[in-house]
């Protein structure tokens, strides 16, 4: 009897240490993710002030460019026929 208690008892101890190192380990991912939380808030926060400080005022100087590369890029397949047919005509 004395053996299968002791066998028992064990188990119980070897549940609740288990138990307990699963705690704690649940604890130190609780700490970090909130140390990783107050991170990325701060990120956030440095981004949104770069966007509204040095990108937006960008924003109108992006789209003449991008309207600028538009008709360069639209004006590409014209000048590549062109090209075609110079070089068809060029003596070899």
């Amino acid at each position: 009897m004395s053996t299968t208690h002791t066998l028992v008892l064990l188990s119980v101890l070897l549940a609740v240490v288990v138990v307990a190192v699963l705690a704690i380990a649940l604890i130190e991912v609780r700490r970090r993710l909130r140390s990783i939380s107050e991170g990325l808030a701060t990120l956030a926060g440095a981004l949104a002030t770069v966007q509204s400080e040095h990108l937006r005022p960008l924003e109108p100087a992006v789209k003449a460019i991008n309207a600028q590369f538009d008709i360069i890029l639209s004006a590409l397949p014209g000048i590549g026929r062109k090209a075609a047919v110079v070089a068809e005509r060029r003596p070899r």
